[in-house]
């Protein structure tokens, strides 16, 4: 770890204390490390440095609008290969808030995210990304990890290949 000088302006620096203790940050230099995920982050989603990401997308829909949740459920199932997993909650009689986890080429998850958004009826959509490297490994696990058979076992069960997703920052 690299130990770097900067120098703010008073009223910047009183700013940045005050975010740091409404976030609960224990120093400057964790919230300045943050702060730097986020900017690299969000330059990398920009450009065309950033091509597979994780995210997360919620919105709040009016289940009762005529024909919303199947065109919801059926644009989750045109887009399965990046949709990891959805969280259903039902807000009121007539609003459900929804989160799905999402995974793949950051260009297919904004766009499935833009489609499930600017569909009439749901409001306050929002998407979350953070790129990542993703690889598709078939490996063994260290001593200690719990697995369905053992995987050194002659037991007829194939090694299933899993996805890794490291973050960039």
């Amino acid at each position: 770890m690299q130990r770097i000088t900067i120098s703010v302006d008073d009223d910047l620096l009183e700013q940045f204390d005050a975010l740091i203790r409404e976030r609960g940050y224990g120093n400057r230099s964790e919230a300045f490390r943050d702060l730097v995920r986020d900017r690299l982050e969000r330059e990398r989603l920009a450009s065309v440095s950033a091509p597979t990401c994780v995210g997360c997308l919620t919105y709040v829909y009016d289940h009762a609008m005529r024909e919303l949740p199947r065109r919801l459920t059926l644009a989750q199932h045109a887009h399965h290969e990046i949709s990891i997993a959805t969280v259903h909650l039902h807000l009121d009689h007539d609003n459900c808030l929804e989160a799905a986890i999402l995974r793949g080429r950051t260009e297919d998850v904004k766009g499935f995210a833009a489609e499930v958004i600017t569909q009439r009826g749901v409001r306050h959509g929002h998407l979350w990304l953070v790129p990542v490297d993703l690889r598709l490994e078939g490996h063994h696990h260290g001593a200690g990890e719990q697995h369905d058979h053992d995987p050194g076992a002659d037991d007829g069960v194939p090694e299933l290949p899993h996805v890794h997703s490291r973050p960039k920052t």
